[in-house]
């Protein structure tokens, strides 16, 4: 991680990253053996501007572990070469050959992201500039350590509880210096780390919107509220967790309403079948956000962010279980009509012979929001409620979300008969509304609280498999992630262990 050659990567990402900002660029020369000398406020703010350097996160736990993702045998069977192994390894919960995978760069992505907020916490007292910008600077930079350390907690670490206080958790790395230790600290002090980044993120005074416009890549009142919604949610400390989600309504609540502010984007056609007698012409339908992978405009402007980070997979194919299709209201759901893309299996070149699989899309092919949203606050409160005993209101919350997103009609407005029904209902609506990007961290959670109603044990049935190839040849096999398994700590890349000279631990299984 933060080896030699992993020191130099980052010195030169956070070089880079002080030039290539959106807003502005710095006077003095660089090269990857010059000094460069921060000497005032604009040059921290162009570094955290630079959104490019935050907003991906490629975590393939996330895409591939859970059960809202998708590989049924028939589909694995159609075309084979389509899906990698790290794609099987990961939706079997493999602990024997991930490690390594070299192509495992969730890890060091984020490490990267903490360097740079680190970077600008080391200068912001050293630097020229107005004072509020200063202070602006040091939220953000606390904002984006603590988001990166509980995205990691919550992928390569068991869950956050008493009896787990003492496993491993992660190195923390505080300042830009490569001389701080980098074995992995226990998960406690990850989590105390978190909270006091957490506080100091907090104290933003930075709104959201300013001159009438959303600046959703950097830290504000909104964002920052709605992660700590996420973090108590997550603690499963529900009274905090709706106080923060509604301080982050309070501050910015816009919905988009799919009934008008949704439509369809570029069709794609292509045939199916070519050169057989089942050959025909078939058109894809995708919305409009799918359009174009590189203008940022439309994810930028989403106006549901509180907070720009997005869900990035590099295979370009959400595979949506059958149990996720079938949450569902497929006639009246405008999140089903405009993001479960029919046929999507055919553009991943399941043609000849052609099957038929959809696959879920929100921006292009690879990206799905992730940061904090509105809608996010909106299912926060109302399951908060709903376990603190209030359901009514609970699925006055919800149903405010599912005026945004459904076809108007009786279908809209959820009634439920008690607490535990309430419950229930909003957490089929969070995973309708959230899948893939936030299931991984929920199932984590509903299997360490005190419910046992929301318990989660994962099952596929699949082939057997090695490190290098899956036996067709074999018949196909159970595989389980019980609630409690070690497994819900994802492998360590072994790039990071061995970079580290072995004073970063694997995960023990």
């Amino acid at each position: 991680m933060f080896s030699k050659h992993i020191q130099r990567l980052f010195t030169g990402v956070a070089l880079v990253g002080l030039v290539s900002s959106c807003t502005k660029f710095l006077d003095e020369p660089i090269s990857k053996t010059s000094s460069l000398v921060v000497t005032n406020t604009d040059q921290l703010s162009a570094l955290l501007n630079n959104y490019g350097n935050f907003y991906s996160e490629g975590n393939r736990t996330a895409i591939y572990s859970t059960d809202d993702a998708g590989l049924p045998i028939p589909l694995y069977n159609a075309r084979p070469g389509t899906f990698s192994m790290a794609a099987v390894q990961f939706y079997l919960w493999d602990n024997l050959y991930l490690a390594n995978d070299n192509r495992e760069s969730f890890w060091s992505n984020e490490y990267k992201k903490i360097f740079n907020a680190n970077m600008a916490l080391a200068y912001v007292d050293k630097v020229t500039g107005p004072e509020d910008v200063k202070a602006a600077i040091r939220a953000d930079a606390h904002f984006i350590r603590a988001y990166s350390y509980w995205v990691l907690a919550n992928t390569y670490c068991l869950p956050y509880t008493d009896a787990n206080k003492q496993e491993a958790g992660l190195p923390l790395k505080l300042t830009t210096s490569f001389d701080e230790p980098v074995a992995r600290q226990p998960l406690d002090k990850v989590y105390a780390q978190i909270e006091s980044d957490l506080a100091e993120a907090l104290k933003t005074s930075v709104p959201l919107v300013q001159n009438g416009v959303p600046r959703h890549w950097r830290a504000s009142k909104a964002g920052v509220n709605g992660f700590a919604a996420r973090y108590y949610l997550n603690r499963n400390n529900y009274a905090e967790a709706r106080k923060y989600a509604e301080a982050a309504l309070a501050e910015y609540d816009r919905l988009v309403n799919y009934n008008t502010e949704m439509k369809y984007g570029r069709d794609q056609t292509l045939t199916i079948n070519p050169g057989t007698a089942e050959a025909k012409t078939v058109t894809i339908q995708y919305p409009y956000t799918h359009n174009n992978q590189s203008d940022m405009t439309d994810m930028i402007g989403w106006k549901e962010f509180l907070y720009f980070r997005m869900l990035n997979h590099e295979s370009w194919w959400y595979i949506p279980s059958e149990a996720l299709l079938n949450l569902y209201d497929q006639a009246h759901d405008l999140r089903y009509t405009y993001h479960m893309v029919q046929n999507y299996s055919y553009d991943r070149g399941l043609i000849k012979p052609a099957y038929s699989y959809p696959g879920y899309i929100f921006f292009f092919k690879d990206r799905i929001p992730s940061g904090p949203t509105v809608a996010e606050m909106l299912l926060i409160k109302a399951e908060c409620l709903a376990r603190l005993g209030d359901p009514g209101n609970a699925m006055t919350a919800v149903n405010t979300l599912r005026t945004a997103r459904m076809k108007p009609g009786p279908w809209v407005n959820l009634t439920a008969t008690d607490k535990n029904d309430a419950l229930k209902q909003i957490l089929e609506e969070r995973r309708r509304e959230m899948p893939f990007s936030q299931r991984w961290f929920d199932i984590r959670r509903f299997n360490n609280n005190d419910d046992p109603n929301d318990d989660v044990t994962l099952s596929r049935v699949f082939y057997p498999y090695n490190s290098a190839q899956v036996d067709m040849s074999q018949p196909p096999q159970t595989y389980t992630l019980p609630k409690n398994s070690r497994r819900f700590a994802a492998p360590v890349p072994n790039t990071e262990i061995i970079s580290s000279n072995g004073l970063i631990e694997q995960n023990k299984y």
